[in-house]
């Protein structure tokens, strides 16, 4: 189930709203079953075989934080084998498939199975070993209570797409949280805005991406940046719309979940990108593997071999495909570069330079990302930079502009961080009006991109998030 659907929005979200708050506030573990089971629900809405995996994750993941904890004997090798059976079955999952058409490739003749993977298991499998390495270092106390854990791994608003949770983000709020009238309220506003950054933007100019990256001989330079530049919004809007869905969901049910993105494409260099971008996952990879590993507290060698390593790893949590191997070892070498090479020099430039350098790099970047093949990312750089089989430009590039004309219009000033600098000033000048357009004025709008979306959702075709493949 998906949060962009008529399922979700006209039956599970009232149902699990009306059950939730019919109990008490005092029944906190009733609270905590009914978002158990309706999340359970949500997950089994897109395949009722996957359940039974999932709760014996969840199972796996709860042996093991008890096993694992201070005070354990052989606590160190349990954590190593937990480690191993999860990730283990990740990579089955996952990059089975992958592995064996490499094979296949080489010319070993071995049959590719057909393996369903389960949605959301890229992320609930790294929240669990964020779990178990917590627990092994004493970050956070073995959960004990079976159906708690349970809900850290299965609560619906986050559990499929994110944002990555630790234990501890969400542990005291699991014992005991207190929800508020104003909590609801705006969490449901941050759902609205959420769902109008997929169903308005993300979806339309999605269609002029995917029709870029499908025209083959026809391709422009125009048209490839058409492309590139539509799926880089499509992306962001798809992804940070989903996390504000999550986010105020949470809210409403009184839990306070981290933020996933920070106006990413306002950034001026690569790692401060990835500061920016996806922030529980930079943060969990850098906090479980590249601190691990060492760090930037060894020898540049040393430090190079790491940031290789974590941005193969990215590559490939992301999918199992060259194109994402190639995507990560490219920010591998641009971390890099900033790091050892050019970084100095960089800082030395105006800041409009600076900004124009890291959102052509992140939309090159992009590329790679979307690409079915790496001929196919070839093709689609190349062009954007001058060597394209249509040449510089089409009716074809004019139609996309301007069919979509208002969606890019409205989606370059929506990156930008334009909603806290009106708040700033609002809260500065402190008068009647803008305390009355800072209480009111987001709930109304966000009223009226509810309203929008739901139109829009009823005369389009459904299109799921993007993440969801990952």
């Amino acid at each position: 189930m998906a949060f962009n659907s008529m399922a979700f929005l006209f039956g599970l979200l009232p149902a699990v709203l009306v059950c939730y708050f019919l109990l008490p506030a005092r029944w906190r573990t009733g609270r905590n079953w009914v978002l158990l089971v309706f999340s359970l629900a949500f997950y089994a809405w897109g395949g009722v075989r996957m359940v039974p995996f999932l709760v014996l994750s969840i199972l796996l993941y709860w042996g093991g934080g008890l096993l694992v904890a201070p005070g354990r004997s052989h606590r160190k090798g349990w954590l190593m084998a937990s480690l191993v059976v999860n990730v283990g079955i990740l990579a089955y999952f996952k990059y089975t498939g992958f592995l064996l058409e490499n094979l296949n490739a080489l010319g070993l003749g071995v049959t590719v199975p057909e393996i369903l993977m389960p949605a959301g298991i890229s992320f609930y499998t790294f929240q669990g070993i964020s779990y178990l390495v917590d627990v092994y270092r004493g970050t956070v106390a073995a959960e004990r209570n079976l159906p708690r854990l349970a809900l850290y791994f299965a609560f619906f608003p986050q559990m499929i797409q994110g944002p990555i949770l630790r234990y501890g983000d969400m542990a005291a709020d699991l014992r005991q949280r207190q929800e508020s009238l104003e909590d609801v309220t705006a969490g449901l506003t941050r759902f609205c805005f959420g769902l109008a950054k997929k169903l308005l933007l993300a979806d339309a100019l999605g269609q002029a991406a995917d029709a870029a990256f499908a025209s083959g001989d026809r391709l422009t330079v125009g048209l490839a940046w058409i492309g590139a530049v539509g799926y880089t919004l499509q992306l962001y809007f798809d992804f940070s719309g989903y996390s504000d869905m999550a986010i105020g969901l949470g809210r409403v049910f009184g839990f306070r979940l981290p933020e996933n993105f920070n106006y990413p494409y306002i950034t001026r260099s690569a790692g401060e990108f990835w500061r920016r971008w996806h922030m529980t996952l930079s943060f969990w990879f850098r906090d479980y593997v590249y601190i691990p590993l060492g760090g930037n507290r060894c020898a540049r060698g040393r430090q190079i071999v790491n940031i290789l390593v974590v941005w193969m790893l990215t590559g490939l949590w992301h999918g199992s495909a060259w194109t994402f191997v190639a995507w990560g070892l490219y920010y591998a070498a641009l971390l890099l570069g900033e790091r050892f090479l050019w970084g100095k020099a960089l800082e030395k430039l105006p800041g409009a330079v600076r900004h124009l350098y890291a959102l052509v790099l992140v939309i090159v970047g992009w590329v790679f990302f979307r690409s079915a093949t790496l001929t196919q990312a070839g093709q689609m750089i190349a062009g954007m930079f001058g060597f394209a089989p249509g040449g510089a430009w089409s009716g074809e590039t004019t139609y996309y502009l301007l069919q979509f004309r208002w969606e890019w219009m409205l989606a370059i000033p929506a990156a930008l961080p334009i909603k806290p600098w009106l708040e700033g000033k609002l809260t500065k000048a402190d008068t009647a009006l803008s305390r009355g357009v800072l209480l009111w004025g987001p709930k109304l709008l966000a009223g009226v991109l509810l309203a929008l979306s739901i139109l829009r959702l009823l005369s389009a075709t459904f299109t799921s998030f993007l993440y969801f493949q990952f």
